[in-house]
């Protein structure tokens, strides 16, 4: 893992090793992630949304530590990943939900979450024609940019995001690309990045290189 030095660890991940059946795909790994955007680099099956759910406390890894902000997964799971925005973007639990009611479940979960930001997100991710229609009726790229308005307005402690740019048009790549380079001086909030190729856009404070 590459990284920025002067940085301090949000989150720490002590060797920690995970397998699928016949697959072992995390052995001994560990990661010092600061604050600012990080970067998971790898191919189709390198582990990439794996390790975003790893990290996210939404799988159990069989060994290992992992501390977020100075709370330990193992000591307390819910107040851990409390800490944590991750929505699977193939995810349908809110296909039956408007925009406005994820954004609102989102704000009951992150005390931080912020409503003033939403206009702008909205209208830079071109969503602001689709507010009143459930997510079951858009697109998947909509659907994706609901889910990145929410994660740019959580203001959460750790978010995880699992191929940003897919789906979207190049509007909203720029769009996306913009406001994750603008967090790269946050000294708050530590975003974790999954893509194949390294973004040119985006400042990183560290890459994770699972190989392709």
């Amino acid at each position: 893992m590459t990284q920025a030095a002067d940085r301090a660890a949000l989150l720490l991940a002590s060797r920690l090793n995970f397998s699928y059946p016949g697959l072992d795909l995390f052995q001994d790994f560990s990661a010092r992630i600061t604050s600012g955007v990080t970067l998971v680099r790898g191919g189709d099956g390198r582990g990439k949304t794996t390790l975003l759910n790893l990290l996210g406390g939404f799988m159990p890894a069989r060994d290992g530590v992992l501390e977020l902000d100075g709370m330990r997964l193992d000591s307390d799971g819910e107040a851990y990943r409390r800490q944590v925005f991750f929505i699977d973007p193939r995810t349908e639990a809110y296909d039956q939900m408007l925009p406005a009611e994820v954004f609102a479940a989102m704000a009951e979960r992150f005390p931080h979450f912020d409503h003033s930001l939403l206009p702008a997100l909205t209208e830079g991710l071109s969503l602001t024609p689709h507010l009143e229609k459930k997510l079951f009726m858009l697109s998947t790229g909509s659907k994706r940019k609901v889910y990145l308005a929410a994660a740019f307005a959580a203001h959460a402690t750790l978010t995880l995001l699992d191929d940003p740019y897919a789906s979207l048009d190049r509007a909203s790549i720029n769009f996306v690309a913009a406001t994750l380079d603008a967090h790269a001086d946050d000294a708050q909030q530590a975003w974790v990045v999954a893509m194949y190729e390294t973004p040119t856009a985006i400042r990183l404070a560290g890459t994770i290189d699972l190989g392709d």
